[in-house]
């Protein structure tokens, strides 16, 4: 089990969004004291957590992050972006762009982190993925969350003796910024939250936390075509 009780959290995108909800029920939970990354952070009033600016993009920006973190036994690869819901009618650098984000970015700063983690006595690491990581919806952003899916998978392994446990959130559509274009019910942050944390602390190896989440991991072991339901036209 993984306790958050006095636990040192690192949240990227902590500042808004899911990250903000998870920041907030952190502090509902004894941590000793929470990193919360933006692009442009604003200080919390609550002395326990501290506002650090990345750039996951950056290795300039992660490397400054990681100096000034030496304490963290939690981290939280929250921080992502969107991308054009196709491949074709957009500019290739696009496509980089979201994996550099969204794949590229939290494994550069876990590969940095487990060193640091595993010196601290050893925790927790969580992943937000999606639940396009199992349905190609939206173009490339599918393709980067089913791509950190697999490498959660995979790093999970490589420190299963080095003292740190990895779990994956999946989720649908969150009454979040990003998704405010979106059709159709959104789950709140903060139930999101709430079960990415509980997760955690049950060192669950994946978190389902919404029926669009439950449902996609099921259908991708069914017939294609009841996924895509325009094949059947």
């Amino acid at each position: 089990m993984t306790t958050l009780e006095g636990a040192v959290v690192l949240v990227t995108g902590g500042q808004r969004g899911i990250g903000k909800a998870l920041v907030d029920d952190l502090l509902t939970r004894g941590v000793k004291k929470i990193y919360a990354t933006a692009r442009n952070p604003k200080p919390s009033t609550d002395p326990r957590v501290v506002a650090l600016p990345l750039e996951v993009t950056d290795q300039a920006s992660v490397d400054a992050l990681v100096s000034q973190v030496q304490d963290v036994t939690v981290l939280i690869n929250n921080a992502g972006g969107s991308s054009p819901d196709t491949y074709l009618d957009v500019p290739f650098e696009a496509l980089r762009d979201v994996f550099e984000i969204n794949f590229f970015g939290p494994l550069n700063l876990t590969r940095a982190l487990v060193p640091v983690i595993e010196r601290n006595g050893g925790g927790h690491i969580l992943n937000a993925h999606s639940a396009l990581s199992w349905v190609a919806r939206h173009g490339a952003y599918s393709a980067t969350k089913g791509a950190l899916w697999l490498a959660s998978n995979s790093l999970r392994l490589e420190v299963l003796d080095r003292g740190i446990n990895v779990t994956g959130l999946h989720m649908g559509y969150v009454d979040t910024e990003m998704a405010a274009n979106a059709p159709g019910p959104k789950t709140a942050p903060a139930d999101v939250a709430k079960a990415a944390l509980d997760g955690i602390e049950s060192n669950a190896y994946e978190v389902l936390a919404d029926d669009t989440a439950r449902w996609a991991k099921t259908a991708i072991a069914g017939d294609i075509s009841d996924v895509y339901t325009e094949l059947k036209r």
